[in-house]
């Protein structure tokens, strides 16, 4: 049994009840052996037994008081993964599905991902099982001063910085820092995703699915390719879906789908986005609100799904772009992108792909950017908002921009090169999580066994 196989099986007995974790950790450990034999001193140094369990986790309850006077408790945590290249850095997701075993999946996930930026920031994650939906913005301020009573105590501006996930926008980061900032009496960069008028970053919204529209791009130009003219399909409908249609439709690309949990729209004349950003940003409503104000849209609920398929992955397509939540996209729906002919898959979502469809992708050959590479944009950004607010300054949408789509060639340019040299050209899987992890170990084995 390889050194890769014997970790994997330890932590299966140890967190059987765990399973997105388990997944996480098995995609990355599935592509390392090669690293391993070619160098034994990660294994000397047991650098996957060290980096596979949070430098430090903490749970706690959140009370909070509704708009009916009643005591609400919820339960929250906050994963400190490794903080061998950075301090820690990692959004905060607000959903019932919040669970330890989701945190850890993407908190081990962060670590990679902030390494392949090459920005100096660790791995984090963190969040709770408050549901925002069908709340006030009173109710949401009460809960996230709460949350911030117990979480203040473990962050700070170079020590651990989260930012938004799912569930926290920009209300709840303000909310968030207010607090913070009443409890510390610090007015520092410790969250990321703040408004503009209080140390924010332009671009921040945006960066998530510009990303992952710039990744797709060099990996259609590593092959002779572009993306004008392409028919895309888009999961999701937040800020990682929206503004990867904006993307895609700047780069002359029609996306023609878009998701939420209730159901899909397929629009054949492309998204609108700015009605998709009135829908979403401004009412946030459902998508029935999109088929209401694009009548030649068609709308299908949940309900009326292929049985065991997403429907968006059933529409041809030539590319895909996964921006909705983990394991979205099922071996059969892998399988039948590809058979429709979808030759280029860009996931801004984290976690996406079951491993299944990972392996449909590969075995494909078809260009897949796996997203701790692909949707690695938005936690860059978030990087580049500490590095304004350490410098007390403000840089332009362009200045940021720019710096985002260089990150992105640079991480494409780095998981090839990765690829390459352990001879699976064209494989990005293989190629990111080496190239992440051998810089996240290398620093581990120099900082010594502390």
């Amino acid at each position: 049994m390889s050194y890769s196989q014997e970790v994997l099986a330890d932590l299966k007995a140890r967190y059987p009840y765990q399973p997105e974790f388990l997944q996480a950790v098995e995609e990355v450990l599935n592509t390392l052996q090669p690293l391993f034999e070619k160098d034994g001193k990660y294994q000397q140094n047991r650098i996957l037994e060290r980096i596979t369990e949070p430098d430090r986790s903490f749970a706690f309850r959140v009370e909070w008081i509704d708009d009916q006077g009643k005591v609400q408790v919820n339960r929250a945590f906050r994963f400190q993964f490794n903080d061998a290249i950075g301090p820690y850095k990692g959004g905060l997701r607000l959903h019932p599905s919040v669970n330890p075993s989701i945190l850890k999946f993407l908190g081990f996930e962060q670590i990679f991902k902030n390494s392949l930026c090459g920005l100096p920031i660790g791995g984090a994650k963190g969040g709770s099982d408050f549901d925002p939906k069908g709340k006030s913005d009173a109710e949401i301020m009460r809960f996230c001063q709460a949350f911030m009573t117990q979480l203040y105590r473990y962050i700070g501006a170079t020590v651990d910085v989260p930012a938004g996930d799912i569930g926290v926008g920009g209300r709840e980061i303000g909310y968030l820092y207010g607090a913070y900032k009443r409890l510390t009496t610090k007015y520092e960069g410790v969250l990321t995703g703040k408004g503009l008028t209080w140390g924010g970053s332009l671009a921040r919204t945006e960066a998530t699915g510009y990303g992952v529209v710039y990744f797709a791009d060099e990996m259609l130009k590593a092959r002779g390719k572009s993306l004008k003219g392409l028919r895309c399909a888009v999961s999701g409908a937040g800020n990682v879906a929206i503004y990867c249609c904006e993307k895609l439709q700047q780069y002359g690309a029609k996306p023609v789908t878009v998701s939420d949990s209730r159901g899909s729209i397929l629009d054949e004349n492309g998204i609108n986005v700015e009605v998709l950003k009135q829908v979403k940003e401004v009412e946030r409503a459902s998508l029935t609100r999109y088929k209401e104000l694009v009548p030649s849209a068609k709308y299908v609920p949940v309900s009326e799904y292929p049985q065991g398929q997403h429907f968006v992955w059933t529409v041809p397509v030539d590319a895909a772009f996964p921006c909705a939540t983990q394991n979205e996209v099922s071996a059969a729906d892998a399988e039948t992108l590809v058979k429709n002919g979808c030759f280029c898959v860009s996931e801004g979502a984290n976690m996406p792909s079951e491993i299944a469809a990972i392996n449909t992708f590969l075995k494909a050959g078809i260009a897949y950017g796996p997203a701790k590479a692909a949707n690695a944009g938005g936690v860059a950004t978030s990087q580049l908002e500490m590095e304004q607010n350490a410098g007390m300054t403000a840089w332009t949408f362009e200045e940021v921009d720019a710096k985002l789509h260089n990150i992105m060639i640079n991480i494409h340019r780095n998981a090839a090169e990765t690829a390459k040299e352990f001879g699976c050209e064209g494989n990005l899987v293989l190629g990111a999580n080496i190239a992440g992890f051998r810089k996240v170990a290398d620093a581990m084995i120099a900082q010594g066994v502390i």
